[in-house]
C-alpha cells in the first residue's frame, strides 16, 4: 500500500510558508488545517486558502479543535454539528473526512466518541479523530467505545499522534507505522514530527484510503 506525506500547521499556508515546506522538506500531498479559529494559537483556514492549496496539487485535511475536553454524548454530538457547520462554511465535499483533535491531556469518555461519530455521520462527512494511543485516555475510552457500539471501530478514521521519530524531509519519512489503541480501529494517518525549527509545520504520513478521503 503507498503512503503519502504530508504537513498541518496552525499557521495559514501562505505561499511564503508553502515555499519553505517546498525548499526544505519536498512537496506536500496534503496540508493539515483548522476549520475554526482560536485567536492567538490557530489561523481559522480559508476559502482563498483551499484554492490555493488545490491549485498546488495539495489536499486539505480538515481539523476542527475548538473545544478543550472531550465527556458526554451530548458534547460529542455538539461538536460534531460545529465540526459540519465548519465544514460546510468551506465547501467542504461530502464523503470527505472531517478531524476533530483530541490532545493527550483531554479528559474524555467513551460516550462522548459514540457521539461524536453519531452527530458526524449523517452528514455525510466521514469521522475522524486526531489522538495519542499512548499518552493520556484515548486509548481507553475508544475501546470502551467500540466495546459498546462496533460500527464505531469501522467508522471512525484515526490519525495517530505516535509514535514521534522527529520532523524529516518527504524522502526520509519512516516506515508507517504508527501507535494504535488495543483494540480494532482504522489507524490510518500518523503525525511522526512535531514543531519544525525550520517552518512552522508538523509532518505526516497517510495510507491510501485516508488520502482518498481527503479534500
Amino acid at each position: 500500500m503507498p503512503y503519502y506525506w504530508g504537513v498541518d500547521s496552525a499557521t495559514r499556508a501562505t505561499k511564503d510558508v508553502y515555499d519553505c515546506v517546498l525548499k526544505n522538506y519536498g512537496k506536500p500531498n496534503y496540508w493539515g488545517r483548522y476549520l475554526a479559529p482560536i485567536p492567538g494559537k490557530v489561523d481559522v483556514l480559508t476559502r482563498d486558502e483551499v484554492q490555493f492549496l488545490h491549485n498546488s496539487g495539495t489536499k486539505v485535511l480538515p481539523i476542527y479543535s475548538n473545544f478543550d475536553r472531550a465527556v458526554g454524548y451530548r458534547e460529542g454530538t455538539v461538536i460534531a454539528q460545529n465540526t459540519i457547520f465548519q465544514a460546510r462554511r468551506l465547501g467542504l465535499p461530502t464523503g470527505k473526512v472531517v478531524f476533530a483533535n483530541i490532545e493527550k491531556y483531554f479528559d474524555i469518555d467513551e460516550a462522548w466518541i459514540r457521539g461524536f461519530v453519531d452527530g458526524i455521520f449523517p452528514s455525510g462527512f466521514k469521522p475522524g479523530i486526531y489522538h495519542d494511543p499512548v499518552v493520556g485516555e484515548f486509548s481507553g475510552a475508544y475501546c470502551e467505545a467500540v466495546s459498546k457500539n462496533s460500527e464505531v471501530a469501522n467508522q471512525v478514521i484515526l490519525w495517530s499522534a505516535e509514535p514521534e521519530p522527529g520532523v524529516s524531509k518527504a524522502r526520509n519519512a519512516p516506515n508507517f507505522r504508527p501507535s494504535k489503541p488495543r483494540c480494532k480501529g482504522n489507524v490510518w494517518g500518523w503525525q511522526y514530527g512535531r514543531d519544525s525549527t525550520v517552518c512552522p509545520i508538523d509532518t505526516n504520513l497517510v495510507n491510501s484510503q485516508s488520502y482518498e478521503l481527503l479534500w
